[in-house]
């Protein structure tokens, strides 16, 4: 470490970092004669030692006799003792490293003469400062595995094998560098009955991705009870009401029911304040139902209505967010008109052609301008 580097020789003959690991209950210790050293002992072993002190109050401890016995208590590990012994050292001298009202560590320094009292005011700021960058470090480090869970818990859930249809899913956030973002969609069910939900989040950003999270969560648990649209977007709108966050969510839900002989999918559809979805027919004609509602969280108690539908075999319902229609380009926005026109080329054809297709042409129509998420659900009756 280039802090044990910078000391050795200026203000001492040898040093050593202590630091306390929480993941294990281990007492790392790196540098000594070579900064290279690294030994990590268990914290339990210096219980009540005047290193377990300096580690608890942060406070300096210095050593002039040594032949102390309980020098031994400061230099937990026989290869260290060792060096010590062999440099010839008359004075150790322990200074807590401390940030931020916490004692991160301890910095262990000998020398062959003596320590004066400006040399430990001097090796004092040194730890403090040494103890900032430590912190620092520790809290980035914290930070990015945190966000490294949010975005494993938020990210768009894998499809789950569906043995009675065929869908398919594209997502891609705003920022590309970031996979999460306020499109989500969800698909839930087994056997004959599914239901799937596609929709946006007011805003940007991690607030936005956060009532991501929350939306789909309570969307799962409101399907556990009953998948019927309607209900599951009432008890949606309920959950986000209450929590008054200022924030809405636009939800496309569907109820999807197999017939038995597998020649149709019958659709029970919903909306909270989201675009309806485009049903491509096998022989190429483009549809658009008609169905409306109020946006998740804006209003109490809000009943939402439902249409059927039918896929027959070869159709495909496509779901897809306003990064889609709403897409700026050189021509103005990408529209649903235009969206409508490329889809007839595309019938018959399988869930996951037509969601790569329709991303595509998106992305070539923006041509490298900022967009917001893109979200696409597409769900195909074989043929």
């Amino acid at each position: 470490m280039r802090l044990l580097t910078l000391l050795k020789p200026e203000l001492a003959d040898w040093a050593l970092l202590a630091m306390p690991d929480a993941r294990n209950g281990g007492l790392v210790l790196q540098g000594g004669e070579s900064v290279g050293f690294a030994a990590t002992i268990s914290q339990a072993a210096i219980a009540g030692s005047r290193l377990d002190r300096v580690l608890r109050t942060g406070n300096t401890d210095v050593t002039s006799d040594m032949g102390d016995p309980s020098l031994a208590d400061l230099l937990p590990h026989p290869t260290l003792r060792a060096e010590v012994a062999a440099l010839g050292a008359t004075h150790l001298l322990v200074v807590g490293l401390n940030a931020r009202g916490a004692t991160l560590g301890a910095l262990l320094l000998a020398r062959r003469g003596s320590f004066d009292a400006e040399d430990t005011v001097f090796a004092g700021q040194l730890a403090a400062r040494a103890a900032i960058a430590l912190d620092s470090a520790r809290l980035y480090e914290e930070r990015t595995q945190i966000a490294a869970v949010l975005s494993s818990a938020l990210r768009p859930p894998s499809l789950p094998e569906v043995e009675h249809f065929h869908v398919a899913a594209r997502y891609r956030p705003a920022a590309e560098h970031i996979d999460i973002g306020g499109d989500f969609f969800d698909v839930l069910g087994a056997d004959r009955e599914w239901l799937i939900t596609l929709g946006d989040v007011s805003g940007k950003g991690v607030e936005a991705a956060a009532l991501t999270g929350r939306t789909r969560q309570s969307i799962r648990t409101a399907a556990y009870f009953d998948r019927g649209p309607a209900t599951v977007l009432r008890a949606l709108n309920s959950v986000l009401y209450e929590t008054r966050a200022d924030q809405f969510v636009t939800v496309l839900c569907a109820r999807l029911r197999v017939a038995d002989s597998g020649s149709h999918v019958d659709v029970e559809l919903a909306t909270a304040g989201h675009p309806a979805p485009l049903v491509l027919r096998s022989d190429g004609r483009v549809e658009q139902p008609e169905v409306f509602g109020t946006a998740c969280g804006m209003i109490p108690d809000v009943a939402y209505r439902t249409i059927p539908l039918r896929l027959e075999r070869g159709d495909t319902m496509l779901m897809f967010t306003d990064g889609v229609d709403e897409a700026h380009g050189a021509q103005g926005l990408f529209g649903v008109e235009r969206l409508c026109s490329l889809l007839p080329a595309y019938a018959g054809a399988s869930p996951d052609v037509v969601c790569e297709m329709v991303e595509q042409h998106v992305v070539e129509y923006v041509d490298g301008r900022p967009h917001d998420d893109i979200a696409l659900l597409a769900v195909t009756c074989p043929g």
